[in-house]
């Protein structure tokens, strides 16, 4: 089993090269100081933050005898700050999963992780593992994106809406150094026309690790046709539905997400 250190670890920053400069990014080590099991990184949502998770990845780690890693991404949170004229382009999550994820990695010297990931961190999981196979253990994914759906744009024109007349912009504003360049960084790139095509199903065969990809059934922002196809295309992937659930399903059913991310880990992979 795992050591018995647990409780909350500090609040740390790193720097990793990143378009020709270097960028300052927050993290946060999770559950026990050693474990029989290979770390998992969390990768957050397209709006989120360390913070954002609450304590799903603490409670999730602690609960399994995990090690996990958490951080903001470039741009999110506390980490550096993406500038407002540098707006994010259609291939903002390849860069994630092929430059900024491996660069982190790197720096903190974490070799062969899961990857556990929620939508637009579950596309960056997915894009890792396509690409980083051998480097990776595995991947759970939570309500990701492989291609742009009508009810996707429906759904980011509501999150604008919010932003602008509701209160979503100091909601989001308690987590983020920079609130306006977050929303307007994801909800630009997600409505450009551009970004319509956005698809990335051609790569899911490349993935070479084992993946459990996790929708709710109420998913205001995708239909099951997302999970359905990494389940076909990808080469070890399960498919997981989840009723009574949104978009979130760590906060919806954290109970159930938690026992079958667990329980897919545990069971394929041996304990180093």
């Amino acid at each position: 089993m795992a050591a018995s250190r647990t409780g909350t670890h500090p609040m740390q920053f790193t720097s990793i090269p990143w378009q020709g400069s270097h960028a300052s990014i927050e993290y946060q080590w999770l559950g026990p100081e050693q474990s029989d099991f290979p770390p998992v990184v969390f990768l957050h949502e397209g709006l989120g933050s360390i913070s954002m998770w609450r304590d799903f990845p603490q409670r999730f780690c602690e609960e399994h005898g995990f090690r996990g890693l958490v951080f903001s991404r470039i741009g999110y949170g506390q980490s550096t700050p993406r500038p407002l004229d540098a707006p994010l382009k259609p291939d903002y999550l390849h860069r994630q999963a092929h430059e900024a994820l491996p660069a982190l990695l790197a720096a903190l010297n974490v070799e062969k992780p899961w990857i556990f990931g929620h939508s637009d961190g579950g596309s960056i999981a997915l894009l890792y593992g396509a690409r980083f196979s051998a480097h990776t253990s595995g991947l759970v994914v939570l309500a990701p994106h492989i291609f742009v759906e009508d009810i996707t744009i429906a759904g980011i024109l509501e999150a604008r809406d919010a932003y602008r007349h509701g209160d979503l912009k100091p909601r989001l504003a308690r987590h983020h150094r920079d609130v306006e360049s977050v929303f307007r960084g994801w909800n630009d790139a997600w409505l450009d026309p551009a970004f319509r095509n956005w698809n990335i199903e051609a790569e899911l065969p490349k993935i070479a690790c084992p993946v459990l990809a996790m929708q709710g059934e109420q998913d205001e922002y995708a239909t099951l046709a997302q999970i359905h196809g990494i389940e076909r295309l990808a080469p070890h992937a399960r498919a997981l539905a989840i009723a009574d659930c949104g978009h979130s399903p760590h906060f919806s059913q954290p109970a159930a997400v938690s026992r079958a991310a667990a329980s897919f880990i545990k069971d394929y992979l041996p304990r180093r």
